[in-house]
C-alpha cells in the first residue's frame, strides 16, 4: 500500500541524505493504516519534491516524551550536535499533547528506496 505525507524541507533532505531513517507523527486514524513494508510518498512542502520509501519497522508509544526515551534520537531527525536540547516538547509544534494522549504517537522506521 503506498501513503502519501507532506514534510518540511529539513526532514525532507535529511531523509533523502539517509540521515533521518525513523519519521515521528500521531497515529491517528490515517496513520493506522500504515503496516510494515508499506511505501510512503513524502512531499516536500516547500517545492514539491517527492520521496518514496519502505516501512521498515513501527513503534508505538503513549507519547512524544515516552518515544523520546526509547528510540535512538539521532535517527528521529537531531543531528549529534542537537541531541543535548532535544526535548519531546519539540513536538508540541505539530501535535498538542491532548492529541498525543487521545491517539498515541508512531515512530516509523524507514528506507530510502
Amino acid at each position: 500500500m503506498l501513503h502519501y505525507m507532506d514534510l518540511n524541507p529539513k526532514p525532507f533532505e535529511m531523509i533523502g541524505s539517509g540521515e533521518k531513517t525513523i519519521e515521528l507523527r500521531l497515529n491517528d486514524d490515517k496513520r493506522r493504516l500504515i503496516g510494515v513494508g508499506d511505501k510512503i510518498e513524502f512531499t516536500n512542502n516547500s517545492d514539491g519534491r517527492k520521496l518514496i520509501v519502505k516501512v521498515r519497522n513501527i513503534y508505538k508509544f503513549s507519547d512524544f516524551e515516552e518515544l523520546y526515551k526509547n528510540l535512538p534520537l539521532e535517527k528521529c531527525g537531531y543531528r549529534k550536535n542537537e541531541l543535548s536540547q532535544a526535548k519531546s516538547e519539540d513536538m508540541e509544534i505539530y501535535y498538542s499533547k491532548e492529541k498525543q494522549e487521545q491517539y498515541g504517537v508512531l515512530g516509523i522506521e524507514i528506507e530510502l528506496l
